[in-house]
């Protein structure tokens, strides 16, 4: 079992229950923090201190403060710049957060052990994640498990991204084939393109290229 694990939450009530929830049912040393920043340097400090943590805790979205200097404002950016710098500790998110491409995407991308989505079963749910993830396994919430095992996640790829987030700036397809060829993207021909957007269509259940952007963006692929 974790004998160290730091809760990042920024809202009182949540972290205080998470915090007794986990004095309930373990006995390992727990660390909080509000924002991400101090939590970063919390990680740090440990890892320095050869005392790391085991498992961190973690929401995705945190209210932004307009009193501090923010260097690392969401779960997601914190939990990139660990895994850039090869920090393997292991992360169970805890958010409200529910998109699909998005738990897909830190389970593949960031190698978080679990995802726990709150609402009126997340405690018990957030317990078994605990257990699961020291045993060395993964955890997600079960009315999101099948998100692992859906194809049309998995056929998002980088330059997939690279369109969407072009289209949303308002490029249009003559425009993007350009840029592919001057990125030396492979498949730069405008047929090329054309293809890949309405793959991406029928995937995310677009109706159009502005359904399309609006789809993505609440995904947060873009």
């Amino acid at each position: 079992m974790f004998k160290k694990i730091l809760i990042l939450e920024d809202i009182d009530c949540i972290s205080i229950g998470v915090n007794a929830l986990l004095i309930e049912n373990f006995s390992f040393e727990i660390q909080t923090a509000k924002y991400c920043d101090d939590a970063y340097l919390k990680i740090k400090k440990a890892i320095i201190d050869n005392t790391p943590f085991d498992l961190i805790i973690t929401d995705l979205s945190f209210k932004n403060d307009p009193s501090r200097d923010t260097q690392i404002a969401t779960g997601e950016a914190l939990i990139k710049r660990m895994r850039d710098e090869d920090i393997h500790t292991k992360i169970i998110v805890y958010s409200v957060e529910d998109k699909p491409y998005l738990i897909r995407s830190l389970f593949s991308k960031n190698a978080v052990s679990g995802f726990v989505v709150k609402g009126r079963e997340s405690s018990n749910e957030l317990v078994e994640a605990v257990i699961e993830t020291a045993k060395g396994g993964i955890y997600i919430s079960p009315e999101f498990a099948s998100v692992l095992n859906q194809q049309s996640l998995f056929e998002i790829d980088m330059y997939d991204v690279e369109i969407l987030k072009l289209l949303s700036e308002g490029f249009a397809q003559d425009d993007i084939s350009r840029i592919f060829k001057q990125k030396e993207y492979p498949s730069p021909s405008t047929s090329s393109i054309e293809k890949k957007i309405n793959r991406l269509k029928y995937a995310l259940k677009a109706n159009n290229s502005i359904h399309l952007v609006a789809i993505a963006k609440n995904m947060r692929i873009v």
